[in-house]
C-alpha cells in the first residue's frame, strides 16, 4: 500500500477515503481507515471492485464531480472483504497531482452513520451536567458542521426559506451557480432575489410561486422549467422541487433541491430543431419520391428535341441561351407543339438539373387548391403534413403547364409566393423560404387573356421574362420524316414489334396533312398505324377522320376564323358520338388524339355547352 504523509489531504478525511485514478479506475492510494475497510490490497485495484452497482453510474458520478467540483451520491452499495455489500455514500472531489488528475472518494457506510449517531444518542440519554451539556453542544456543532459538508458536497443548489420567505441556509453549488454568496441571501427574501420575473421579463408574483406553495398549502412543488437569475443579471433554466419543512408540528418553511438545465435545454432545442429538419426533409423528399413514381407512371413521355427545320434550331438557339440564367421563361404554341420538352430542355440544361422540375398542370388542378400549391399541416391531429408543389420544387424548376387555366383567384396568391420567394403552408403561421426557377407555358395568347379580363397583367410580365413561341408542325413539314421515325422507333420499343418500314408514300401521306393536333397528332397517328399495320410497311389510315380539312372543297386555304369554327364543329360532333364522354375507352380523347386535360381546356376555350352538342344530338 502507498504510504501518505501525515499532511496527506486523504488523513484529513473524517471517513475511509479513497484517490482513484480516473483514466483506468485503479486505486492509487488509501487512508488508514480506507485501509481497515476495504483491506491492505485495496491499492492498485480498480475501484468498481468494491462497489455493487452499474458501472455507468461511476462514469456519472465522476462526471459530476469534475463539472461541479464535489459530488455524492448513494448508487452503490459497498463490498467489504467478508461482509455482505451494504449501503454506502460516495462524496468525491478531484485535485491535481503531480502524476496527473485524481478522483478523491470519501467511503461512508449509512450504517456505521446511523450507529453512531445512535451511540451519541445513547451517550447524551445517559450524561448530565454541564459537562455533558457541552459535549451535546459539541456533537451538535459537529453534526451541522457534517451537514454542512454535506450540503457543500452536493452536486445540486440546496437553499431553505422559512415561513416569511427568507433564506435559512445555502450551500456551495447554489452560490456558484447563482453567483450570490450566503451572505447575500441570508436572511432576505429569496424570491425578490433570484425568482422575481419571469423569462419574457413578466414579474413573477409571490402568490404565483410553487416554491411558496410548499409550505403554504403543505405539499411538495415539481417544477421542470423555470429560470432563477444570477447575480449578474443573466437568467439560467432551473428544474427544482420544494418540500415543506416542519419544526415538531409547526409547518417551518421548505427547502429547495434544483439544478441547472440551461445547457441540457439548449442541446434539447438543437436536437428538436435538427429533428423537425430531418423530418420536413425525409417528408419532402418522400413527397418528391411520390410526385417522380407519378410521372414516371404518367402515359405522357418527354423526349429529347428532334428536328432541324430553322424554327427547330432557333428554339434550341433560345434555349441554349436561356438555361444557364434563372430568368423566368414563358413558353407558347398551339397544342401538341412540344412545350413540356422544350420546358425539361431548358431545366436539363441549367445549374437546377441536379433537383426536379416539378410540374403543375393548371388546368387540371384539384379541388383542394391550396394544399396543392402551398402544402398543408396537421391541424388538431387531422390530416398530414404535406409539402406543396412550390416548396418540392425550392432549389429546382417550377413548370406551370397550361398556367391561363389557373383560376384568376389564385394567381394573385401564387404570384405574390413566386415573387418573394416564400410559401405559407395551409394551417401554418411559418413562413419558408423558396429558391426556385419558374417555367410557364400556354396554348392561348396570354396577352388577349390579360386584355379580356381572365389573366393578371403582373402575372404576365413576372412570367414573360424570355418568351418562346414554338412553331406548329405544319410549318416545319421537312421535320415530319424525322419526328416520323422517331415515334416509330419508340413505340416498336414499347410494343415489343418489329419495326416496320415508312414508305415514301406514307411520307407524302404525313406531310399533306395538316396536322391540327401537332406533334402529338402524329404520335398517336404513328402509334395507331403500327397497330394496324401486319405486313413489313407502315400503313397510315384514318387521317382524314382526325379533324376536319384545312381546305374548302374549292381549294382555297381557309381563314384562321374559319378553321376555328370547323374545329369547333368537329369537336361538338365528336362530342355528339360519345355522349359528351370526354375520357375513358371510347372517349372524345381518345377518338381525337388528345389528352383528356387539352380536350377540356379546349371544350372551355371555345365555350361548348352540353346544350350544343345535345342539340346537335337531337
Amino acid at each position: 500500500m502507498t504510504d501518505l504523509s501525515p499532511d496527506s489531504i486523504l488523513d484529513l478525511w473524517p471517513w475511509p477515503a479513497l484517490g482513484v485514478d480516473p483514466a483506468t479506475d485503479r486505486i492509487c492510494a488509501a487512508n488508514a481507515d480506507a485501509a481497515r475497510l476495504l483491506g491492505p490490497g485495496a491499492v492498485g485495484e480498480r475501484f468498481l471492485t468494491f462497489l455493487d452497482g452499474d458501472a455507468g453510474e461511476l462514469v456519472v458520478f465522476a462526471d459530476a464531480v469534475q463539472h461541479y467540483g464535489r459530488y455524492w451520491t448513494r448508487e452503490f452499495r459497498l463490498r467489504c472483504p467478508g461482509e455482505d455489500p451494504c449501503p454506502c455514500e460516495l462524496t468525491g472531489a478531484f485535485v491535481e497531482t503531480p502524476d496527473g488528475p485524481r478522483l478523491l472518494v470519501a467511503l461512508v457506510r449509512l450504517d456505521e452513520l446511523q450507529a453512531r449517531q445512535d451511540r451519541t444518542e445513547t451517550a447524551v440519554l445517559h450524561r448530565s451536567g454541564l459537562l455533558e451539556w457541552k459535549r451535546t453542544q459539541t456533537f451538535f456543532s459537529e453534526l451541522e458542521r457534517q451537514n454542512q459538508l454535506i450540503l457543500d458536497a452536493a452536486g445540486e443548489g440546496i437553499y431553505g426559506i422559512n415561513a416569511d420567505g427568507q433564506t435559512t441556509f445555502v450551500n456551495r453549488a447554489a452560490q456558484e451557480m447563482l453567483g450570490w454568496s450566503a451572505e447575500d441571501l441570508l436572511g432576505r427574501d429569496t424570491h425578490a432575489i433570484i425568482h422575481h420575473r419571469h423569462l419574457n421579463g413578466d414579474p413573477y408574483d409571490h402568490r404565483d410561486c410553487p416554491i411558496y406553495h410548499s409550505f403554504r398549502n403543505e405539499r411538495v412543488s415539481r417544477v421542470e422549467d423555470e429560470v432563477f437569475w444570477r447575480n449578474d443579471g443573466r437568467p439560467i433554466q432551473v428544474e427544482y422541487v420544494s418540500t415543506p419543512i416542519y419544526d415538531g408540528q409547526v409547518l417551518a418553511g421548505a427547502v429547495v433541491i434544483f439544478r441547472d438545465i440551461t445547457d441540457r435545454k439548449e442541446s434539447e432545442r438543437r436536437l428538436h430543431e435538427a429533428m423537425a429538419e430531418v423530418d420536413a426533409l425525409r417528408d419532402r423528399l418522400e413527397q418528391e419520391n411520390a410526385y417522380l413514381q407519378e410521372e414516371i407512371s404518367s402515359a405522357r413521355a418527354h423526349y429529347d428535341v428532334v428536328g432541324q427545320a430553322p424554327a427547330i434550331q432557333r428554339t434550341l438557339k433560345q434555349v441554349e441561351l436561356v438555361a444557364p440564367t434563372d430568368a423566368n421563361v414563358l413558353i407558347t404554341g398551339e397544342s401538341g407543339t412540344g412545350k413540356s420538352l422544350i420546358a425539361a430542355a431548358v431545366h436539363k440544361a441549367s445549374d437546377r438539373r441536379r433537383r426536379s422540375m416539378i410540374r403543375l398542370d393548371c388546368a387540371a388542378l384539384p379541388e383542394n387548391i391550396d394544399a396543392e400549391l402551398f402544402g398543408q399541416i396537421r391541424v388538431n391531429g387531422r390530416g398530414i403534413d404535406k409539402a406543396g408543389r412550390l416548396e418540392l420544387a425550392h432549389g429546382g424548376t417550377l413548370f406551370l403547364e397550361e398556367i391561363a387555366d389557373l383560376p384568376l383567384e389564385f394567381q394573385g396568391r401564387l404570384l405574390n409566393a413566386l415573387r418573394d420567394q416564400t410559401v405559407t403552408r395551409i394551417g401554418d403561421d411559418r413562413q419558408r423560404r423558396l429558391n426556385l426557377r419558374i417555367i410557364a407555358c400556354t396554348s392561348r395568347n396570354l396577352s388577349r387573356e390579360v386584355m379580356a379580363g381572365r389573366f393578371r397583367e403582373d402575372l404576365y410580365f413576372f412570367l414573360n421574362v424570355f418568351p418562346i413561341a414554338l412553331t406548329p408542325l405544319r410549318e416545319r413539314t421537312e421535320d415530319i420524316p424525322l419526328l416520323a421515325a422517331h415515334f416509330l422507333r419508340l413505340a416498336c420499343r414499347r410494343t415489343n414489334r418489329a419495326e416496320p418500314r415508312i414508305t415514301t408514300g406514307a411520307i407524302r401521306q404525313l406531310m399533306s396533312y395538316p396536322w391540327p393536333g401537332n406533334a402529338r397528332e402524329l404520335e398517336n397517328v404513328i402509334e395507331r398505324a403500327l397497330i394496324v399495320s401486319t405486313g413489313d410497311k407502315l400503313r397510315i389510315e384514318g387521317l382524314d377522320a382526325a379533324l376536319p380539312p384545312a381546305r374548302r372543297p374549292d381549294g382555297k386555304v381557309l381563314t384562321e376564323q374559319e378553321f376555328r369554327a370547323a374545329e369547333v364543329e368537329n369537336l361538338v360532333a365528336c362530342l355528339k358520338l360519345t355522349g359528351g364522354r370526354v375520357a375513358g375507352p371510347g372517349g372524345a380523347a381518345e377518338m381525337l388524339g388528345l389528352r383528356q386535360t387539352t380536350l377540356y381546356s379546349r371544350i372551355r376555350k371555345f365555350g361548348i355547352t352540353p346544350e350544343m352538342w345535345a342539340a346537335e344530338g337531337g
